[in-house]
């Protein structure tokens, strides 16, 4: 399961944001759009890459949907280093009936390639885009994901709540109709359910770090922001929908300037561009999707990549950012709009609604620059507060600042569990906190590194796209 750039600080400004939204409440307004979202065409992408562990799994969650998709197309990202994920998926979709296309690569483009290349080169209104690791556990995932993408033309991606996968899920998975016209009466062996004691408990505490971090992330940070702002700052694509002109207008702006490397996470430079277009993307919390959870060893690794990716999006879109300095003039112009007493006489009606183009968050800034500026800020925040109080003799102060901090996010962890969960998650989210520290640190010298050796050439490029 890739580490997304998680805030892990409990004391930041983002908490602070998302708090307030919870407090306001989501807009009443009730969205009349004017495009039905059964009339979209629904075209599915599973991009693989080392996942024939996992692809028959990926398969079976996308047979059990709901929701008619027009192509499903399985992209062997593998390369030089592929594996049976396409024999595997090639035979699942024979047992069940799937009308599966294949792609083989014969060698390793990336993820960024191939959001680019499908979206050009399909003709569908929504792409679905998958990894071929993940499971959707809601049959009613990609209905979900579609029917929200409708309700305004400002929503350009929709992506339910990711969780890790745990040994209990893939077992009652295995059981299902589709795994079972696939094996017959052979019995299948998982290889990921096999380890010896000490890779069960590693697997456990990477688990318990993923679970706690992404319930502080999606079950409240996203819930704040989604009332406030219509849409969330710290997005990834692990089973996302698109609308897909949306997302080949990105690839226009982006690639005369980067080519295909959008950093070292794609989907979050993608969510920022939408976002810097005026553009939301938008969390649903009633679906969900489930990741394998990858070893603790990767972890620090995987999660410095993250934030280093993360940053390097804010360089780019430095406009979002600045936007809590912009505020004055665009409630300036708001305010000048209603003494005019102009009347609304749109016909369609989205909430949160704002105009679009990279030149109004320029001038303007937009709504959603305000949580970015905050995600930025939460990566150095506490831990450069208690570096400071160390080096100026004050170490029972930095303590305490660090323990008030694992105090708050340890108790909204656990307020984000219901009913005979909630002591679970509890456990979880102590036994994470040590890392969680640490992460905390490693994230305050990701961040200055990337600033001392940061690169003027693509801000030059920027300024000339």
């Amino acid at each position: 399961m890739p580490v997304a750039a998680h805030t892990l600080s409990a004391l930041g400004p983002n908490a602070l944001i998302s708090a307030l939204g919870l407090l306001r409440g989501p807009e009443r307004t009730v969205p009349a759009p004017d495009e039905d979202w059964r009339l979209a065409v629904v075209d599915v992408v599973i991009h693989t890459r080392g996942h024939q562990h996992d692809i028959a799994y990926c398969l079976a969650s996308l047979l059990a949907q709901d929701h008619p998709v027009r192509r499903l197309v399985l992209i062997d990202d593998g390369g030089a280093l592929g594996d049976h994920a396409v024999q595997i998926a090639s035979e699942f979709a024979l047992a069940n009936a799937m009308p599966l296309e294949v792609i083989e690569r014969k060698w390793s483009l990336g993820r960024a390639p191939t959001l680019k290349r499908q979206a050009r080169e399909m003709d569908c209104d929504v792409l679905f885009v998958i990894d071929g690791d993940v499971v959707l556990e809601s049959p009613d995932y990609i209905r979900r994901c579609v029917q929200t993408l409708y309700e305004g033309a400002g929503i350009a991606s929709v992506a339910g709540t990711s969780r890790p996968m745990r040994a209990r899920d893939r077992r009652r998975w295995a059981t299902g109709d589709g795994f079972r016209r696939w094996v017959a009466s052979d019995p299948y062996i998982d290889p990921r359910l096999r380890g010896d004691r000490w890779h069960r408990l590693t697997t456990w505490l990477a688990a318990a770090f993923h679970e706690s971090t992404g319930r502080f992330q999606q079950g409240f940070l996203d819930r704040g922001q989604m009332a406030l702002f219509g849409g969330i700052a710290v997005s990834h694509g692990r089973a996302t929908a698109y609308r897909r002109g949306y997302l080949k207008d990105v690839f226009d702006r982006f690639e005369p300037i980067y080519g295909d490397a959008l950093t070292g996470m794609p989907d979050l430079f993608v969510a920022m561009a939408l976002n810097n277009e005026g553009y939301r993307n938008v969390r649903l919390a009633d679906v969900h999707a489930h990741a394998p959870v990858r070893s603790l060893e990767q972890l620090p690794l995987r999660h410095g990549r993250a934030t280093s990716a993360y940053m390097q999006s804010c360089v780019e879109f430095d406009a979002l950012l600045r936007s809590p300095f912009k505020w004055p003039r665009r409630l300036w112009r708001r305010w000048r709009a209603s003494a005019r007493g102009t009347p609304d006489a749109r016909r369609v009606v989205e909430a949160y609604r704002q105009p679009f183009g990279e030149r109004l968050t320029r001038e303007q800034g937009r709504p959603i620059g305000w949580a970015q500026a905050a995600a930025a800020l939460d990566k150095v925040l506490v831990p450069a507060l208690a570096v400071a109080l160390v080096a100026l003799g004050m170490a029972g102060a930095a303590l305490g600042l660090l323990l008030v901090d694992a105090v708050v996010w340890v108790a909204v962890v656990a307020a984000t569990a219901t009913g005979g969960e909630r002591m679970r998650v509890l456990g979880r989210a102590l036994a994470s906190t040590p890392l969680r520290s640490l992460l905390m640190f490693a994230d305050l010298l990701t961040v200055v590194a990337g600033m001392l050796r940061l690169a003027p050439a693509p801000l030059r490029l920027r300024r000339a796209g």
